[in-house]
């Protein structure tokens, strides 16, 4: 098993291997060793007619077999690129019956271990499957991929970047874009975008953009440009209604009706937050490693900064007080479906009642 940074000074160094298998979730490692590979394995004139695309949703791993060991007149070398590489396993009953006889010549899994025995000349063939986390419910789902794909030997992982890691990659791309951004605005950026590499890469390109070379951005243009960046301030409004402090919380609120947040919208994250307070509260759960640990383990995606304020609401509402709120979002998601006064009206008794 491969990291990306592996397969990438490997492949660097020798012959790419006739067979491949890209295994995780993470997109921004993963276009990065794609666009190595094909610059090792075709020229720029190859690339038309060498670059094969093949989804295991719409063919069957044979016909994709039969096209690698298939002669080409037109590209002498060939990258043959195969995502949904999990759709390949057996299903329901059949699962059974292949994976009881696994090596059976007339099993899919028959077919690949006779092609990586005698590989086609001149083709890189890579099996993606990106599907499927590495934790939580889908951490049986990746191991019957890893199981099924066993007889390639060439396995890349690419699993999500760490809170640490994210950080660095955003302040790497913005360095290299020209782009100043203080520490603060690394971890709101990077918290909006939920630790997404690929997200990062994008954002940091447009903020370098409207900050121009040299430039630097705030947090109030990190607001304005980035998806996401505004649920901070929902964040920012839990604590305020945890400490009691009314006049801070309806600042809050002002902010997002401001900015033209969907009031409904907002509602969700609230109701988000308090639910998973409630469930780490139950759970007993003292701090934010454990929290994120016990979601992770759950299969709920949970950013480190996420099981902070987590943390902090656990910190901040009895139990009484989580379920409370949690009847009193209730309430106001339906006076926001209602024919009423407006969004703000409703939000704005939401908090006076959680104040209270």
């Amino acid at each position: 098993m491969m990291t990306p940074d592996q397969f990438l000074v490997q492949i660097r160094k020798q012959a790419p291997a006739p067979v491949y298998l890209f295994l995780g979730p993470e997109n921004y490692r993963r276009e990065m060793c794609r666009k190595a590979l094909i610059e090792r394995v075709l020229t720029p004139e190859e690339r038309e007619n060498g670059l094969i695309r093949h989804d295991l949703d719409e063919v069957s791993l044979a016909e994709v077999l039969d096209d690698a060991r298939s002669m080409s007149l037109f590209a002498p070398n060939r990258l043959i690129w195969v995502s949904s590489a999990e759709s390949a396993l057996p299903r329901g009953r059949s699962a059974t019956s292949e994976e009881a006889g696994a090596g059976a010549k007339d099993t899919d899994s028959g077919l690949l271990a006779g092609y990586t025995a005698r590989p086609a000349p001149g083709v890189v063939l890579v099996f993606d499957s990106a599907r499927h986390e590495f934790e939580g419910e889908d951490k049986a789902k990746i191991e019957r991929v890893r199981k099924f794909y066993a007889i390639v030997s060439q396995q890349v992982e690419f699993a999500r970047f760490g809170d640490t890691e994210a950080k660095q990659l955003a302040r790497d791309l913005a360095a290299r874009a020209g782009l100043k951004l203080a520490a603060d605005e690394v971890e709101l950026l990077v918290e909006s975008l939920g630790g997404d590499a690929a997200r990062i890469a994008v954002e940091i390109e447009k903020l370098s953009l409207y900050a121009g070379g040299g430039g630097r951005v705030n947090r109030e243009a990190i607001a304005e440009l980035v998806p996401d960046s505004r649920s901070t301030t929902v964040f920012a409004l839990v604590a305020a209604v945890g400490r009691n402090d009314r006049v801070r919380a309806l600042e809050l609120l002002d902010t997002l009706v401001r900015e033209g947040e969907y009031m409904p919208l907002a509602l969700t994250f609230l109701a988000t937050q308090f639910r998973l307070a409630l469930v780490a509260r139950e759970a007993k759960l003292k701090n934010a490693q454990q929290i994120q640990a016990h979601f992770s383990g759950l299969g709920v995606p949970m950013w480190r900064a996420r099981a902070e304020q987590v943390s902090q609401t656990v910190a901040a509402f009895s139990t009484d007080r989580l379920s409370m709120a949690l009847t009193q979002i209730f309430a106001a998601d339906r006076g926001l479906r209602d024919a009423r006064p407006d969004d703000r009206i409703v939000l704005e008794d939401f908090v006076l009642r959680l104040t209270g």
